[in-house]
């Protein structure tokens, strides 16, 4: 039997004495492509963080690739094969150049200066950022960081992407780009969104966030 990438069991969370999330169930398996919705303040973003191990849970297991993860330590793994989009893209962004963020993450999980930087050439190819490697980073407009920031997720080839906002502020253009990519490359992923058409078209099942539970929609 399928075993999910990852499961969240009665996940709790509190910001101060504001209850966030109350025991919510989700799983998560090879091949999902899920779209997440839900008003600002429900939680979505906090989610994808307790997926990361960025924040811990007030209750609730998290179990990710068939392990409990508790530590920090618990989550270096998590964090070289599970990629996670920010919904800012400063938040991503922190190489003097676009080709020095793009590699951070290649050379992190040990690939060569020359390895990595093939990747950067064939990640730019195929967001259409040819001619951006060089480029000041904090010089990009807004869509052009949101797309530098999926680019330097993509380039470690992850088992499954959290994407949080992914289309915000990207021309139409750019948006078919990333969704053709998430279409033909991208196996498994859990998309936060606002944008309709977007979350439509790149996913094959919606989540609703709600007070205590996550429901399921056909399409928005």
């Amino acid at each position: 039997m399928k075993k999910p990438i990852i499961k969240l069991r009665n996940i709790s969370f509190h910001y101060d004495s504001i209850e966030v999330l109350k025991n919510l169930n989700l799983e998560v398996y090879e091949g999902d492509r899920i779209g997440l919705i839900g008003p600002n303040g429900s939680g979505k973003t906090t989610l994808l963080y307790i997926i990361m191990g960025l924040l811990k849970p007030t209750s609730g297991t998290v179990e990710i690739f068939g392990k409990p993860r508790h530590t920090e330590k618990d989550f270096i793994e998590i964090r070289q094969k599970i990629g996670l989009l920010f919904q800012d893209s400063d938040s991503q962004l922190f190489c003097p150049t676009v080709k020095e963020d793009i590699a951070f993450g290649p050379l992190n999980l040990g690939k060569t200066r020359e390895e990595a930087f093939k990747i950067v050439n064939e990640t730019c190819e195929l967001l259409g950022l040819k001619g951006f490697e060089n480029r000041i980073t904090y010089k990009l407009s807004g869509g052009e960081k949101k797309l530098v920031a999926f680019a330097t997720v993509m380039a470690m080839n992850p088992i499954c992407y959290l994407l949080d906002e992914p289309s915000s502020g990207l021309d139409e253009e750019t948006t078919e780009r990333l969704l053709n990519y998430l279409r033909n490359n991208a196996k498994t992923y859990l998309l936060v969104s606002h944008d309709k058409d977007f979350i439509n078209k790149a996913t094959d099942k919606i989540f609703v966030l709600e007070p205590n539970k996550i429901s399921i929609l056909e399409k928005l």
